[in-house]
């Protein structure tokens, strides 16, 4: 019985001294080439999300590193490392119960795109599951929900500037990607507007920052509270106006993923 009220005490011991650990962990920041969200120029993380991290950060006092590293890496990150924050991540409910949620920062649909000259006509997902292979970004929200549709014919690359690259070297038929960026990865992979058609919209999703479960619930609570205040005195507008201006704003309060 001694045995027993020891281990289980020495259990409890060990599990608070984990927790303190976690909690002493500095706030490290990873994102990814997304632009005009969220990208490298000149060696430093910028774009619209940046802007808002940034300025979450300034008015909380912190000053956390923002690292730019293929999304796969980042994503992995944030799922197993201690107050560990991602952006942007879209709010999916795959992902729902996996992370704790600050946002949202944008409003996007995914859709399925090819070029012109491909003649390719989608009117629904099961006609995707025949056109040939589709490139995505590796474990982005529109892959993961792909994968658990059950297709078979993606081929998934590092980020969206491959996807780009895939489709205009012919090594793939169709992409996925939103529209919040495809203007800016199709100038920046020397394709024109119009030489790519819309096909099938997929899915409508909201972004935010995700931040793995072990970071403190103040802290969570905390930056929602400055970006609802950005989305109150203006500020997180004019961010949104800059780099996408004209788009639609996300909803003013962080809900939770879809059923």
């Amino acid at each position: 019985m001694l045995f027993t009220c020891v281990r289980r005490l020495l259990s409890l011991l060990l599990v608070g001294l984990l927790c303190v650990a976690a909690q002493a962990q500095p706030l490290r920041l990873y994102t990814e080439e997304y632009p005009p969200i969220n990208f490298s120029q000149n060696g430093e993380p910028a774009g619209l999300a940046t802007e808002v991290v940034q300025e979450i950060m300034r008015r909380t006092g912190q000053n956390a590193p923002i690292s730019v590293v293929p999304w796969a890496r980042g994503y992995q990150q944030a799922l197993t490392r201690p107050n560990t924050g991602l952006f942007v991540t879209m709010r999916t409910r795959e992902r729902e119960g996996l992370f704790k949620w600050v946002g949202p920062l944008t409003r996007s649909v995914a859709s399925f795109y090819a070029l012109r000259s491909s003649h390719l006509s989608i009117k629904r997902l099961e006609d995707a599951r025949e056109a040939g292979d589709i490139a995505v970004p590796r474990d982005w929200y529109s892959h993961q929900r792909l994968l658990a549709l059950g297709f078979t014919n993606l081929t998934p690359v590092t980020g969206p500037a491959q996807v780009v690259n895939m489709l205009k070297l012919g090594r793939v038929k169709l992409m996925v990607l939103d529209n919040l960026t495809l203007r800016t990865l199709l100038a920046q992979g020397d394709i024109q507007v119009d030489e790519v058609q819309l096909l099938l919209e997929f899915v409508h999703s909201d972004s935010y920052i995700a931040f793995s479960h072990d970071t403190d619930d103040a802290l969570i609570a905390r930056w929602q509270r400055e970006l609802d205040s950005m989305k109150g005195d203006g500020s997180f507008a004019a961010i949104h106006e800059k780099w996408l201006p004209g788009a639609t704003l996300p909803p003013l309060e962080a809900r939770p993923a879809p059923p």
